[in-house]
């Protein structure tokens, strides 16, 4: 195991991260418990090493176990914003503890900011939901499922009156396309957690959550959009119950994405990020140009939360960005901003 920042730990074969042994050993499993006792599944500590929490060879807890357990240090954080834009909070909450219990509170809380709406046809009074709500639940499984735990951050969810967008770390696997996505064909970055979510039928089976998500949009005109970048991969859900416009965000955004068409059977659009400088940079720097593209500015604190790194760290990556022309730099102290250069 080699480190190549605070950041993020760097694995010999990034499959190895749910086998190795948790840095925490004191963990419990309060949450996950309650899961099987909901779904009327055995809940065993004897079974702990079948299911890929505990390591055969010594008994420890993996980190699988520990992104399970109450202790997990991961975080899912919801945005609520005013307008069609994020620059007017209305609301945020910020969702702790085992992943099962995050997926508990957080669909529970998703499931209260989606609105309904009420339409006519003749007498008949229609109500539609702002988002379906299969594609609500099937993006935040995504999300938990399929994002690299071996980044620090957390997953976050922006929701406005134009859509709903899940932003995860982790992009595509090596040596699986953007081709082979629309095809339905899946490879788990988590192999045992997505093993363990079928069999508590939170999943029907590999491969089938965006053709999902898009078929619960088959009556609507727009669709959702998954863009991946090299480190991210965000799912944006429209509002079914907004009328769609195309503002500068989407035009630049469709300048410097190529769309790829898909199967009709599954239809998303895919746009995978062209830049090739993107490849030489590291891991840190590509985390802070993809928030300043999707955010504008970001303050000195954000950055740290961001990359959960110090305040000394961040300030020799900000400085080293900004020598680079990576990012412009305005303000001293909490006043501290930066920017993607004009």
């Amino acid at each position: 195991m080699e480190y190549e920042s605070e950041n993020r730990l760097i694995f010999k074969d990034a499959d190895d991260f749910e086998e190795l042994r948790a840095m925490n050993q004191n963990l419990t499993f309060l949450a996950m418990e309650e899961s099987f006792q909901k779904r009327n599944i055995p809940f065993s500590e004897e079974e702990f090493a079948s299911l890929g929490l505990r390591n055969l060879e010594d008994k420890q807890y993996t980190n699988l176990a520990w992104i399970l357990s109450d202790q997990c240090q991961h975080t899912l954080k919801i945005a609520v914003f005013e307008g069609e834009d994020k620059s007017i909070f209305k609301d945020r909450r910020e969702f702790s503890g085992s992943i099962f219990r995050q997926l508990e509170e957080g669909y529970s809380y998703l499931q209260l900011v989606n609105r309904t709406a009420g339409r006519f046809s003749g007498l008949e009074r229609i109500d539609l939901t702002d988002y379906p709500e299969e594609a609500l639940r099937e993006a935040l499984l995504n999300a938990m499922i399929h994002r690299d735990y071996s980044f620090g951050g957390r997953i976050i969810i922006n929701a406005n009156d134009a859509y709903m967008e899940f932003i995860s770390l982790g992009g595509l696997l090596a040596g699986l396309s953007k081709e082979d996505i629309c095809n339905g064909i899946s490879l788990p970055r988590n192999k045992k957690l997505a093993e363990l979510c079928l069999r508590l039928k939170l999943i029907e089976s590999y491969g089938t959550g965006i053709g999902k998500m898009y078929r619960a949009y088959k009556d609507c005109d727009q669709k959702p959009e998954f863009i991946i970048t090299p480190n991210t991969f965000k799912v944006i859900l429209p509002n079914r119950n907004s009328e769609p416009k195309q503002n500068e965000k989407d035009k630049k955004a469709k300048n410097s994405c190529s769309y790829l068409s898909v199967p009709l059977d599954i239809g998303p659009m895919f746009m995978m990020e062209q830049q090739s400088s993107y490849k030489a940079l590291s891991l840190q720097k590509k985390t802070v140009l993809s928030y300043l593209e999707e955010h504008k500015s970001m303050s000195e604190k954000e950055l740290q939360e961001l990359l959960q790194i110090r305040k000394t760290r961040a300030y020799l990556l900000s400085r080293e960005m900004q020598e680079e022309g990576l990012i412009v730099i305005e303000g001293r102290g909490e006043k501290k901003s930066y920017y993607l250069p004009h």
